[in-house]
């Protein structure tokens, strides 16, 4: 073997010798500055943790407590703050093992402890040494020549095993060639911390205006507090080698009945997300769900559509009746743009709607998933289906006809839609039909538009409680 690489190999073992025999240096949260999470949609955050330690020169044997239980260890990285490159990791540990009575005593297999028995009757204490044998699905053990199951008495343990700590925590193996006094910041990624956007909004009287909230409910499953934090939410699907499961919460919250629009996080742009942040510290404790104020507008201009929506099978063969009292989906839809009171990228989440009843007190009237909205766009929202708006469809002609030019298939039908209105004033239903293949309309009752290369679509209006009839005729050639 080459004379460098047996010094560097002697010089490797001696060092890993002294990191064993330093004394282990513990630091908690009363060293802690300050620290700042970043938290994603995919339930997965970003923690930096920044600490005051005063470590001497030489090895440490540093256990930094209080670190998420559900740490990426990979990730992990410490770096001085105040001596760039005095202080290096010649190695880490993870130690999310926690200690309770059940994981003290699995570390005691093939171990002794002792037995301690209480006479009922004397009050009198004898002790046994014991080994454990197992301890999966209770315990078994063996006093002296006999072995027993369950727990005859109290167990004394004579020390608590070194990766079994009462904390999460990160051990580490330093070299410190700084300061003494150092600033440093350990950050890594971590599951266990997801937010989501919730939005509560309220339509008025004429559903043509309305007052939104929305809020941001942050969840956190991590295993560790985090005090006083700089919170910061990133917003877009960030990708990742393994998804995770976010978690839900909602809350109503009173809307507001001002012209107002008021940010509580300021956004940003992020790479090709967005960034939010929190405009003062906040906690966020262990196994806790906490909402803080995202946005609020009022008197935001709303539409509401009553959409009846075909299908496109039924253009190329013989059917007859095609449904009675067919469903009639209720639409809402708004402009997320600073003319209408909004103009802010709107984070995923879900939109939950109010309504207030004749005695003016709010009800429930429908939620639906909103996607990551950027400024300037739709969002539309289906609500439910219509109760006393219903429709009943038929196909009235069908033929085949031949083949022209190109075409091997030509097909004509005719369809007749009744639109039925119970309430006591009018409303506009839009059908909407996919047609299929190259198509035209060759008459209709009511005059339609072209809305896309498959799609013709109707504004039919339908008289308080009264109905409409829709009447059309169609080509379709293949």
């Amino acid at each position: 073997m080459h004379t460098p690489l047996v010094a560097s190999l002697l010089l490797l073992a001696l060092v890993s010798s002294a990191h064993a025999q330093t004394e282990e240096q513990r630091s908690t949260l009363g060293d802690q500055k300050e620290v700042a999470v970043t938290i994603y949609n995919e339930n997965l955050a970003l923690v930096k943790d920044q600490r005051k330690l005063q470590l001497k020169h030489g090895p440490v044997a540093l256990a930094f407590r209080d670190v998420s239980a559900k740490m990426r260890p990979e990730t992990a990285l410490l770096r001085s703050l105040t001596s760039p490159g005095g202080l290096s990791v010649v190695e880490q540990n993870f130690n999310f093992d926690l200690l309770t009575p059940q994981k003290l005593l699995e570390k005691y297999v093939g171990r002794n402890v002792s037995i301690i028995r209480t006479n009922t009757a004397t009050g009198a204490e004898t002790t046994e040494s014991a080994q454990v044998l197992s301890a999966n699905n209770g315990v078994v053990l063996k006093i002296g020549d006999r072995i027993e199951t369950g727990l005859p008495g109290r167990i004394i343990y004579p020390d608590v095993p070194a990766n079994l700590r009462d904390r999460p925590t990160l051990v580490m193996s330093l070299d410190n060639n700084g300061a003494q006094q150092q600033d440093v910041e350990l950050s890594y990624l971590t599951a266990g911390l997801s937010w989501k956007a919730d939005y509560v909004v309220e339509l008025n009287g004429a559903d043509d205006k309305l007052d939104i909230s929305g809020w941001v409910t942050l969840g956190n499953t991590s295993g560790s507090t985090y005090r006083n934090a700089k919170l910061q939410l990133v917003a877009g699907d960030v990708n990742l080698v393994k998804q995770r499961v976010e978690i839900t919460g909602s809350a109503i919250m009173a809307a507001p009945k001002a012209m107002l629009r008021k940010e509580a996080m300021a956004e940003e742009s992020l790479f090709e997300y967005h960034l939010y942040t929190l405009d003062r510290p906040t906690t966020i404790a262990e196994n806790q769900t906490k909402q803080v104020a995202l946005l609020t507008a009022a008197g935001v201009p709303a539409r509401k559509e009553l959409l009846l929506t075909g299908n496109d099978y039924y253009y190329q063969s013989s059917y007859g009746d095609l449904g009675q009292k067919m469903k009639i989906g209720v639409f809402v839809e708004f402009d997320n743009k600073e003319a209408s009171h909004l103009g802010m990228p709107l984070p995923k989440g879900v939109i939950r709607v109010y309504k207030k009843d004749s005695a003016g007190n709010a009800q429930f009237i429908g939620e639906d998933n909103v996607d990551h909205t950027p400024k300037n766009e739709k969002v539309r929202l289906k609500l439910g289906d219509a109760f006393d708006v219903t429709a009943d469809k038929k196909q009235t002609d069908f033929k085949k006809l031949p083949g022209v030019g190109k075409y091997n298939n030509v097909f004509e039908a005719a369809f007749e839609i009744v639109l039925k209105n119970a309430k006591k004033e009018a409303v506009v239903v839009t059908v909407q039909e996919p047609v299929p293949g190259d198509w035209q309309i060759l008459n209709s009752s009511h005059p339609y538009v072209k809305s896309a290369s498959n799609t013709a679509v109707w504004k039919v209006s339908v008289p308080a409680e009264g109905n409409t009839k829709l009447v059309y005729r169609t080509q379709v050639r293949y």
